[in-house]
């Protein structure tokens, strides 16, 4: 949701937003593996609603042939800078030739941070049960973002405003002739599998308006347990909103899709993916009484994305990478202890 904050803000400043999405390869040269694969990548920037168009494998070094090439009148950034993996700013020709603007980073949010999250795989910031961790030793300094803040003691530094959500809303309400589909999840981390989840919903109906339930913090932890949500409510909130198939989000919607809440809604459809439901509190179905009315559907993204995957992934990059380290530090201090010995057998 801070990409897509600040998309807003780009889009906001013109009249169509192309956005320059680098390629795998790139990425690892300049900032270290990705956790998304390029592909996925592509999908999931279209798929936020200020973005008009994608340029693939834009090069990480912005220059003004590329500007040129899309037609851009200037480019836009976050008041981050960013480097090359030799140190020289990305944006430097651009901004030479007065085609920069800047836009304000979203505070609380970084993807470092976030990672940190996802390699603190507890329950403890939902509740006080003091558990074995298996992720612990992992987490010392990759947990922390750049001033030092630790997820362990502070799960989010993000302060949900109404103004942001006002920011991130479409402010439409359904129009005759609209299907109303309402679908419910943790929608954690949103991601492709979302996205494309979304996506097939949206196809369901001519004219679609798809409603998202998003369930509190504490009724996602107890259905997936671990320290999950690794988004809180508020981040989860913005991250569904951004995204073009939704129209409307619940805020802390009931696990249970009651008959109130079709009602209110007005609600034509409830579809669900094929991930498993788990039933609620009493034991019930969730879905009980939408299937009862015979407007229940399962929909079938056609991914095998999930969150706890996101953090598999997330948890052997960072492995690998302190495996790469431990090798490298062996290295170093052999041929520092041969340069010792040299030394002495020298004297």
């Amino acid at each position: 949701y801070g990409h897509s904050n600040q998309l807003r803000q780009a889009r906001a400043m013109g009249d169509y937003l192309i956005v320059g999405v680098h390629t795998d390869e790139e990425i690892a040269k300049h900032k270290g593996p990705p956790v998304f694969t390029q592909e996925e990548r592509y999908k999931m920037v279209q798929a936020i609603k200020w973005v008009d168009e994608i340029a693939p494998g834009a090069p990480y070094v912005t220059t003004l042939e590329t500007l040129d090439k899309y037609n851009c009148d200037f480019c836009v950034h976050g008041d981050d800078i960013t480097l090359t993996a030799d140190g020289k700013d990305t944006y430097q020709e651009v901004k030479t030739a007065g085609r920069y603007r800047e836009c304000k980073r979203t505070q609380g949010v970084s993807t470092t941070d976030l990672v940190g999250r996802m390699l603190l795989m507890t329950k403890a910031h939902h509740s006080n049960i003091d558990e074995d961790l298996d992720y612990r030793k992992h987490t010392d300094n990759f947990g922390k973002g750049p001033k030092g803040h630790s997820p362990w003691t502070g799960v989010s530094q993000f302060l949900q405003t109404s103004q942001k959500i006002i920011q991130f809303a479409s402010g439409k309400e359904p129009e005759p002739g609209d299907t109303i589909i309402y679908v419910a999840g943790a929608f954690d981390l949103f991601h492709i599998g979302h996205v494309d989840f979304l996506e097939k919903v949206h196809r369901l109906a001519e004219k679609p308006y798809i409603i998202v339930g998003l369930h509190f913090d504490q009724e996602v932890n107890r259905y997936k347990g671990k320290n999950y949500p690794i988004m809180n409510i508020h981040e989860r909130t913005l991250s569904v909103l951004a995204c073009r198939y939704v129209s409307e989000v619940v805020i802390g919607a009931p696990y249970a899709v009651t008959a109130d809440l079709l009602e209110h809604f007005r609600v034509t459809l409830v579809c669900h993916g094929m991930t498993e439901v788990v039933p609620d509190k009493d034991g019930s179905d969730p879905y009980e009484e939408p299937k009862r009315r015979g407007i229940f559907q399962l929909v079938d993204s056609g991914s095998n994305l999930t969150t706890d995957l996101i953090v598999q992934r997330i948890i052997k990059n960072r492995l690998e990478f302190e495996a790469r380290n431990q090798k490298k530090e062996a290295k170093e201090l052999a041929v520092l202890e041969a340069m010792k010995r040299e030394e002495e057998e020298k004297r």
